[in-house]
């Protein structure tokens, strides 16, 4: 574990977050005293940046609920059991990482109440500089009551520095509401561009942008028109022509953002600080983060000494289209404790092996700086890494506009247009395989699928993983009924897999939720 901070943050010589994060008996944030000029502003929204990097800094913080999804699996057996309930669908209040995922939202909740609450009496500030601080507060909010409503459904809301134990839950629809009233204000406060350090570092955006706010406002919009709400078409064109607008200011210059040529750039560590696909992400720094990500999909027994949280699921792994995004997804051959490269469906008779399942290399990096990683000439694996963490990227941000636009049941060019974009890049090629001709359903649904590729088993800090998107379309059942009957699958000529992980049980869609935890329901009546 490495010590966690923004990257282009950590250079701010401020006055440090415990000056106003530290706690009364009370439990109310102390605000006294603070806001007394313009560097408390600015340490401020680096203190929220810093509890919102801790929020991601691990997979049992930023949650373990994207293994429901088709294209992630985990562990049978080893220390895996928090995982493998999510995996199983099988979750249980007193799951020991899923009590970090409801903590870690509300402890970014309570640091943008503390800006948005108090950030105004701020003197000697521009307008310019205290609207941005509280936009990117507003924005933070959203984002994590998102997440919470997207796992647990209903929650307690909590709009200041005190956290509540008696707080009533909001409905869905209510949680929405303040959402969308949150990215309002964020989007009209955040600019196109930061012009200063530290928001602004390598020509990208380090902070929220005003692009990345409308994308995250057209993938809620998704969310808001699918499951649980389904409010339909209305919503779909909503969240079709916030897209367009990113799309639309991309095209004209206003954004500066651009798919870049080659998927494997995408998770490179060339782009990691600089990537212009990328309209928000987390930066990091290995001499000062605690961050264990490089090791979580590499398998325990590989000479690379993974953690093996996670794997690919087989069937998502055989219907990937193949081409160069395949090729970047997954470890092209794994190399086990032999030092010997092997497919990863390979196994002795009988089988002896406990995972035997596609792998994920997109997070994986070299111990030594600045080095990509080779899959065939690995070094030892160490948990220090410094990659960025992508919550939104301009290919996602085409594909929910071509989705939208089918759902909402129509087919346009620009939809077509964007499509292509992304799947010719995937192949290499410029096949342009998506046409007018398709039915909005089939543009949708092929706007859905690149989208689950595009993101497969990058779950860490997606804004919406594979998982999302099925909760959304109500397709969580179906997979766990798939993942019942477990079948096997030709992986090879004449070999055949299947997962490891069992699955059990009748469906209800209270499977779709997480319970809320054991602890907190003890504490607050409304949780019971």
């Amino acid at each position: 574990m490495r010590y966690i901070v923004v990257l282009a943050l950590s250079f701010m010589t401020l006055v440090g977050c415990s000056d106003f994060l530290d706690e009364q008996p009370n439990g109310k944030l102390s605000s006294d005293g603070f806001f007394s000029n313009a560097e408390d502003l600015a340490s401020s929204i680096n203190a929220l940046y810093s509890v919102v990097t801790t929020s991601q800094r691990a997979n049992n913080y930023v949650g373990t609920n994207f293994l429901s999804g088709d294209d992630i699996s985990t562990h049978p057996a080893s220390n895996k059991q928090s995982l493998r309930e999510h995996d199983q669908y099988s979750v249980t209040d007193n799951n020991a990482w899923m009590v970090s995922m409801w903590e870690q939202r509300f402890k970014v909740i309570k640091a943008a109440n503390f800006i948005i609450n108090n950030a105004s009496r701020t003197p000697n500030v521009t307008e310019e500089e205290l609207t941005q601080a509280l936009a990117q507060a507003h924005y933070w909010r959203a984002y994590s009551y998102f997440y919470l409503v997207t796992t647990w459904g209903p929650v307690p809301v909590m709009l200041n520095e005190t956290i509540d134990y008696n707080a009533p839950l909001w409905t869905v629809e209510q949680i929405y509401e303040l959402i969308l009233t949150d990215l309002e204000i964020a989007e009209k406060g955040c600019p196109v561009n930061y012009t200063k350090a530290p928001y602004f570092q390598n020509g990208v955006n380090v902070a929220v942008s005003q692009g990345a706010v409308k994308a995250t406002m057209s993938y809620v919009y998704m969310c808001m028109a699918g499951w649980p709400m389904n409010l339909g078409e209305e919503y779909y064109a909503k969240a079709a022509a916030k897209a367009e607008e990113v799309i639309d200011m991309v095209e004209d210059g206003t954004y500066y953002y651009r798919l870049l040529d080659n998927y494997a750039d995408i998770y490179s560590l060339k782009y990691s600080h600089s990537n212009p696909e990328l309209l928000l992400g987390l930066y990091y720094h290995r001499d000062r983060s605690s961050h264990a990500m490089p090791l979580t999909d590499i398998l325990l027994e590989m000479k690379q000494g993974g953690w093996g949280d996670t794997n690919g699921e087989i069937k998502f792994w055989k219907e990937f289209p193949e081409g160069p995004r395949k090729d970047a997804t997954y470890f092209p051959k794994i190399m086990l404790a032999d030092g010997e490269l092997y497919d990863w469906w390979y196994d002795t008779e009988p089988a002896s092996r406990e995972v035997v399942a596609p792998v994920f290399i997109k997070t994986a990096e070299a111990p030594e700086r600045g080095v990509e990683f080779d899959y065939a000439d690995p070094s030892p694996g160490q948990s220090a890494g410094q990659k960025t963490l992508q919550i939104i990227r301009l290919a996602e941000v085409y594909c929910w506009y071509a989705e939208a636009v089918g759902r909402s049941g129509q087919v346009t060019q620009k939809a077509v247009d964007v499509l292509n974009r992304v799947r010719n890049r995937a192949d290499g090629t410029t096949s342009n395989i998506y046409t007018m001709a398709m039915s909005p359903t089939e543009l949708a649904e092929a706007a859905y699928n690149e989208h689950g590729w595009e993101i497969a088993g990058y779950y860490w800090c997606g804004f919406a993983s594979r998982s999302r998107d099925m909760f959304r379309m109500y397709r969580l059942k179906d997979h766990f009924e798939y993942r019942k009957l477990n079948p096997m699958i030709e992986v090879a000529p004449g070999v055949f897999r299947n997962e490891v992980v069992p699955v059990t049980g009748e469906w209800s869609d209270a499977k779709m939720y997480c319970p809320y935890p054991y602890a907190d329901k003890s504490m607050n009546p409304g949780l019971r």
